[in-house]
């Protein structure tokens, strides 16, 4: 049984009444339209809440969440949020007494206190008139819109849902106002996301109860379900929703599910851990999966559940801290307190020393000290350290064996001055199994969110590898030279091995920054950038060997490309000790930030940075989709590194990781440490044994189905060539029959994958193989533009998209105009654009294109014209079932088509010869559908007719009449009414009635529409 959008509706409507909430049908309830709120639930509600307060402070917080002020719609979310989250502060006179207090809006501790409501087509009158299917409202309070989409419908889908929610916010803006988060769905996917989320960040929750993960099914009914159950509704309201506030930007964030099941469960940990050993656990959640989210929710709960805990954030170095202390200063207003950065060691002291509760404070590592006398010997203070793996965070003391000189680990001093606090480690790389110091201190893992399934999430984005080692021609003692350095790394730094090497690293430093070699490294790298500039962004990052390499490196690559300047910068630490002239190419320390921002920019010319161990831990580029190494890189720091490719990007297929230093060996021993299904997933990413290898096959399949078409032509320079090769082969591909419309289909997807392999394997493709990709693309970019519910057909579109594949794919400068050299819409209308189609050699892309321009004009009428839509529905369909049944040729079906699209342009030029709009022409059309009526009446009176009954149905049009059987019945009795009037219709034509009354129900249905459907 197909389930179309009513049903699909219901059936959530039905998950909701299982979970207990009170459901009503919105056209059925008294209202004001302009009114966002369920107001016969608002009131009630705040004077059980607050009972002790009295009538006028609750009335002066219905004022203030009425009231938001002048901003936008994201700004005024943000005051009422915090109102959602805190309370309304009001003030109220007792006894002649101004008094100041809170008044609530939900009450946290007594779920029971609370009234939910879910409203399914809740019309709100703003700007325009619009109808979200589903509100969820808590006390009145319409926190939750749900957009669904059927999922028989092949013209939409989910991202309809999304686009549809997004033009509500510029249309009803109001009712976003009090929106906590929206829902999209089609059945097969249902998605999360905030006013502020983009597609990339409307995202899964895939579990009811964080234990059983539902990644394989379809499961309708899992996010319902798992966020709409009462108790966790409001948890999630008050704790697992922030704002994180920079500068001019702000961003709405709601947890992902692998968040709020782990901070939960991470908060019992330290609760327990508190009360006995001090060790919480670790939280292991991959890279890229927002760790630094979890920690900010983190420590809000805890406030709650430790009665204001001090917590102390602890990284080791200064870069990070830096990092996860301005994500920490962007969501302060929901923390309630504003995080404190340590300066040195003394400030430290100060922040830490003799306070009670409260605090939240950052701090590297290195600024405790070895102490006889704790800062503070308190229980409820929470030590987080990030990336709890490093060698740093040991609790031993080591000997140099050559000096005998003891050295403290920073843990333990961290124990010195905190012996009392409980510590709890947040890393984005598995803990090594050789690493005991780690669980010792910290304790086991307290929840894992692998590789796998946050690909799997689509919260991060799998990262390839591709080996060009050889490519600089390294000689056999220098690759030892290299082995050497990783076999150093891996003795956990201590600091005699680290002492006893410089020899080793001094001449290798010398080998890899010769200039030989910096001109061979460049000239590959630019080489390969080249060919991947315009995926994404063009964003890259170059990790250089050391600070002089990053220099000779920048200097190579702007010798051999003088017009980069603007495009390759160098982000790294100044010293006081540098040559003169570094600091113009370095600049001061705020340069970094100003270098930051312009990386993170998409659209700013800044494309590649230089780095040496800047920007390879904290640092979030989505669009960032190639990094090239040439330092060797060992276990957390290398997979840390690896990880800033992998973040979510629009279509972004995945990150690519250039190797110029041999870390295969390096990345296949990382991996040892991930969970199984990770090891088997992406143990092995190397280009050259997946991506390429599926390119190639992708490609034979696409050969094979385009087999018995030549298309050699598109070798050709000649862009007329070529772009009459691109419609031969879409004509060769619309060929009729079910066999071919299930080739289509495979085509259309085996090309998809066939592009996202290309993406990844660009440097591994030929010319031929290159020309042939983008072939085949351009013809998919055709095939779906005139299969799918993408709208109108723009002539614009089709070749400004198919010219930019090409210009990626093959770097054609050359313009390619398919059909026409005409730059405008296909259009029905158009003499001159049928005639070219009568034209076309290649016959079935015309009698697609005519296929689909006409259908599209018919869906119009279907929602604006009855009459019309039956009339060329009939003909349309006759004229198809000919042409599949093998009854009318190419050339018939062609010219039956025109001959019906001829009919169209003459119906939607009959308006405007009668005086009439496109709406009037509808009522026109129905009144005159029996053709004898015509004999009782002149035009002229029922072209008066047709104007008073549009204006009848304007001037009494109600909100919602379209939803109301009694305002339905009402609109009917107005019309028949006023056709009595005119003695419409005549004697022997009763039935002649129904059709007008029919055109006017379709009218309120669709008042709103003034084109077609999106």
């Amino acid at each position: 049984m197909s389930l179309n959008e009513e049903q699909y509706e219901n059936y959530v409507i039905g998950i909701f009444q299982e979970l207990g909430y009170s459901d009503y049908y919105g056209p059925d309830i008294d209202r004001d339209y302009t009114n966002p709120f369920f107001e016969s639930d608002l009131l009630p509600a705040l004077r059980r809440i607050n009972d002790k307060l009295p009538e006028s402070a609750l009335v002066e917080a219905i004022y203030k969440i009425t009231d938001l002020g002048m901003g936008n719609p994201i700004q005024r979310n943000e005051i009422f949020t915090d109102y959602l989250q805190n309370g309304v502060t009001v003030k109220y006179f007792e006894g002649g007494e101004e008094k100041n207090t809170l008044v609530y809006l939900i009450d946290y501790k007594n779920i029971k206190n609370n009234r939910f409501a879910v409203i399914n087509q809740w019309t709100i009158v703003e700007f325009e008139e619009k109808r979200p299917d589903i509100v969820v409202f808590v006390n009145g309070l319409p926190l939750s819109v749900i957009e669904l989409k059927s999922p028989v419908r092949e013209d939409t889908d989910i991202w309809h849902a999304y686009r549809q929610i997004k033009n509500y916010i510029q249309s009803i803006p109001s009712l976003f106002y009090y929106n906590s988060f929206c829902v999209i769905g089609d059945y097969v996917e249902t998605r999360v996301g905030t006013l502020t989320s983009d597609e990339d960040r409307f995202v899964w929750w895939r579990t009811v109860d964080g234990n059983n993960i539902e990644s394989d099914f379809i499961a309708p009914d899992v996010l319902f379900r798992g966020m709409f159950e009462k108790e966790k509704l409001l948890d999630i309201l008050r704790n697992f929703i922030c704002f994180s506030k920079k500068d001019n930007e702000t961003a709405k964030i709601i947890a992902g599910y692998h968040q709020y099941f782990a901070v939960k469960k991470a908060v019992e940990s330290t609760k327990n851990a508190v009360e006995t050993n001090g060790k919480a656990g670790i939280f292991w959640h991959t890279q890229g999966s927002g760790k630094s989210l979890s920690m900010v929710f983190y420590s809000k709960l805890l406030q709650n559940a430790l009665q204001n805990p001090t917590i102390v954030v602890l990284t080791d170095r200064n870069d990070l801290d830096d990092q996860l202390f301005g994500q920490f200063s962007k969501c302060s207003n929901f923390l309630r307190q504003i995080p404190q950065q340590a300066e040195n060691k003394e400030h430290l002291k100060e922040l830490l020393a003799g306070r009670q509760a409260n605090g939240i404070f950052f701090t590297t590592m290195q600024k405790f000290e070895e102490a006889n006398e704790a800062l503070s010997d308190r229980k409820n203070i929470i030590v987080i350290a990030d990336e709890a793996h490093r060698s740093q965070y040991g609790l031993e003391e080591r000997i140099n064996p050559e000096t005998g000189k003891v050295t403290v680990g920073s843990a333990l001093k961290v124990r010195q001055n905190l012996p009392n606090a409980t510590f709890i480690g947040f890393t984005g790389t598995p803990i090594s199994a050789k690493d005991r110091s780690t669980t010792e201190i910290f304790g086991n893992y307290i929840d894992i969110y692998d590789m796998t399934q946050a690909v799997v999430d689509e919260m991060t984005r799998p990262v390839y590898y591709e080996s060009r080692v050889v490519s600089l021609h390294l000689d056999e003692k220098t690759l030892q030279l290299i082995d050497q350095k990783y076999d150093i790394i891996a003795e956990a730094s201590e600091p005699y091995v680290v002492e006893k090497s410089k020899h080793q690293l001094g001449t290798l430093e010398s080998v890899l920054g010769a200039p030989e070699t910096i001109r061979t490294l460049c000239k590959d790298i630019i080489n390969h950038y080249e060919d991947r500039q315009y995926l994404l962004t063009g964003k890259a990052m170059i990790v250089a060997y050391s600070r002089p390499i990053a220099i000779r490196i920048y200097k190579e690559i702007l010798e051999q490309r003088p017009e980069w300047t603007e495009k390759v910068k160098v982000v790294m630490t100044s010293d006081n000790n540098d040559p003169e002239e570094w600091k113009e190419i370095i600049g001061p320390k705020k340069n970094k930030e100003k270098l930051a921002f312009k990386f993170k920019d998409n659209t700013d010319p800044m494309k590649i940075a230089i780095v040496v161990d800047m920007w390879l831990t904290g640092f979030d580029v989505p669009s960032l989709g190639t990094m090239y190494i040439y330092k060797p890189m060992h276990g957390h720091t290398l997979m840390q590194a690896i990880a800033r490719v992998n973040r979510v990007f629009k279509d972004k297929e995945g990150g690519l990781i250039v190797d110029y230093a041999g870390i295969a060996r390096a990345l296949k021993e990382a991996m040892n440490d991930y969970t199984v299904r990770d090891r088997k997933n992406y143990g092995n990413t190397n280009v050259d044994e997946t991506a390429y290898v599926l390119f190639k096959e992708k490609l034979d399949i696409c050969r094979d189905l385009m087999h018995g078409y030549d298309y050699s032509a598109f070798k050709s320079e000649s862009d007329k060539e070529r772009a009459d090769c691109i419609t031969g082969g879409a004509n060769f591909l619309l060929k009729t029959g079910e066999e071919n419309e299930e080739k289509r289909k495979t085509f259309v997807k085996e090309v998809q994958a066939l592009k996202q392999a290309r993406s990844l394997s660009l440097s591994r493709l030929n010319g031929i193989q290159r020309r042939e990709a983008a072939y085949f693309e351009a013809i998919r970019t055709i095939l779906i533009r005139f299969s799918g519910g993408h709208g109108r057909l723009s002539i614009r579109e089709i070749n400004d998209q198919i010219n930019e594949l090409l210009k990626q794919s093959i770097k054609s400068e050359g313009v390619i105009n398919l059909f026409s050299d005409v730059q405008k819409e296909f259009s029905l209308f158009d003499t001159e654009f049928l005639l070219e189609i009568s034209k076309m050699k290649e016959r079935n892309l015309a009698v697609e294109m005519l296929k689909k321009l006409i259908a599209d004009q018919i869906r119009y009428y279907q929602r604006t014209n009855l009459v019309k839509s039956e009339k060329f529905s009939v003909l349309l369909q006759n004229s198809v079932n000919g042409y599949l049944n093998g009854m009318l040729t190419n050339e018939e079906i062609i010219e039956e088509l025109l001959k019906l699209a001829k009919e169209i342009k003459q119906a939607h030029e009959e308006g405007d010869n009668l005086g009439l709009t496109s709406e009037e022409l509808a009522f026109y059309d129905a009144l005159t559908k029996p053709e004898a009526v015509k004999d009782f009446y002149e035009n002229d009176e029922l072209v008066a007719i047709t104007k008073e009954l549009t204006e009848l149905l304007q001037k009494n049009q109600k909100i919602d009449w379209q939803k109301k059987e009694s305002a339905r019945a009402e609109m009917r009795r107005l019309v028949k009414r006023l056709l009595k009037d005119h003695r419409y219709p005549p004697d022997g034509l009763e039935y002649a009635i129904e059709t007008v009354i029919k055109q006017c129900e379709q009218w309120t249905d669709n008042i709103d529409i003034a084109e077609f459907e999106d």
